[in-house]
């Protein structure tokens, strides 16, 4: 018996084709007076949420191979402005991918013990062992539930030493490009070696009772002795201890608009790059947002000198998404690298590095990298204490290669 589906009334084919022209044609007369994307675009954010969603998804119909409506073809085709906004649209849609928590192969995190550990000890010294350290760290409990995200098995992974990568992205690549070797190296040009910046600046911690902030909106506040602007002067004061000096971009690219904090980082970089060419490595410090299926944040932790560090993850972008970026592997190498270091002597430390299709700007340099510190249900110490440990590998990883060669001469 064959089945045969009733044909589609014309009067349906005819009413989508109006309303998507009609969509179309608001978008144009919303953006008439714009004379660019950027302008364009806030003109649409102050009209609707709904704007701004037609704009996205017919702009991506246009270059995804998807069949637009004669008439709204036509209609963005008579709005240049529209359509010179392709690469923003590309990468808008690109930086709001969601992040998995719990990629193929990851061990169903378990909760942990939380232990009160009394009243906070600021600026804690890196502990020189795994578990050790010169004084006791104590942290005062936040109480969020707590959790440490460790593969249990290879499957789904590219595994390199004790490195695991989820590739998430378009790209290929296997363990064979991972030798130990990147192409990001320290500039022996005068002047500052790193760069840190910060897309999302305003992202923040949970606080334990009686060391809340003001917070701009949930897990947010632009209070930068609280949000990870404040774990970036942590970075750069381990990194400048090492003799490395470091440029630190506070500026909050995502506030008071999230939208097109990607471009204003970018920006600064580009800038930063220009007037100071000594610049190896560009850093964008963030922190993630982790909930479980029920919708309740808890925080990643490692076990380090008795108390919590936050889990780190690098994540890196590639060209998979069609914007420009050749050189994505050597960010990837450089990740490795570090993040083989940082395992070494903390095992639980870093969860696995995400290979994107998103570029997030890291076609600025083979030597940049974009790490979540924690999530949001961690607290400022935790995040603190992986600042730490984080700028102590990076300053190793730069200087101990340099340190060699020098001796070989």
């Amino acid at each position: 018996m064959t089945i045969r589906r009733r044909p589609r009334p014309q009067w349906r084919r005819r009413a989508a084709a109006l309303a998507a022209s009609a969509a179309v044609i608001y978008v144009v007369a919303a953006t008439a007076a714009s004379t660019d994307f950027s302008s364009a675009w806030t003109a649409l954010g102050e009209q609707s949420g709904l704007a701004l969603g037609i704009l996205r998804g017919q702009l991506e119909g246009l270059w995804s191979g998807g069949v637009l409506p004669a008439g709204a073809a036509l209609a963005i085709g008579q709005s240049p402005v529209l359509l010179s906004g392709r690469d923003a649209v590309l990468e808008l849609r690109r930086t709001e991918e969601e992040d998995d928590t719990a990629p193929p192969g990851v061990q169903k995190p378990e909760v942990q013990e939380k232990e009160e550990n009394g009243p906070e000890e600021p600026s804690a010294p890196i502990p020189e062992e795994p578990g050790e350290a010169e004084t006791p760290l104590i942290f005062a409990d936040n109480g969020v539930q707590a959790r440490t995200l460790i593969p249990s098995s290879p499957e789904g992974y590219v595994v390199t030493g004790d490195v695991y990568i989820n590739n998430r992205s378009d790209k290929s690549f296997d363990e064979g490009i991972f030798d130990g070797s990147f192409a990001a190296r320290l500039s022996e040009e005068e002047g500052p070696k790193v760069f840190i910046v910060h897309t999302h600046g305003s992202e923040a911690y949970t606080m334990p009772p009686g060391q809340e902030y003001e917070a701009t909106s949930e897990s947010r506040t632009t209070d930068c002795g609280f949000n990870v602007v404040r774990v970036g002067d942590e970075i750069a004061a381990v990194l400048e201890e090492a003799g490395i000096e470091v440029l630190h971009d506070a500026a909050l690219h995502d506030y008071p608009e999230y939208s097109g904090a990607y471009g204003r980082s970018l920006t600064a970089a580009e800038k930063a790059m220009e007037e100071h060419p000594s610049i190896s490595l560009v850093l964008d410090i963030h922190r993630d947002a982790i909930s479980d299926a029920d919708g309740s944040p808890y925080k990643v932790v490692s076990g380090v000198a008795g108390v919590n560090a936050a889990q780190m993850s690098f994540i890196i972008g590639t060209d998979g998404g069609g914007l420009e970026h050749p050189d994505w592997q050597e960010n990837l190498k450089l990740a490795a690298a570090v993040q083989q270091r940082l395992l070494e002597d903390y095992p639980t430390l870093m969860r696995p590095i995400s290979v994107r299709n998103s570029r997030y700007n890291q076609h600025v340099s083979p030597g940049a990298l974009l790490v979540e510190m924690g999530a949001a249900g961690n607290s400022l110490d935790e995040a603190l204490l992986s600042a730490r440990l984080l700028g102590k590998a990076l300053a190793e990883t730069f200087l101990e290669p340099a340190q060699e060669a020098g001796e070989g001469k």
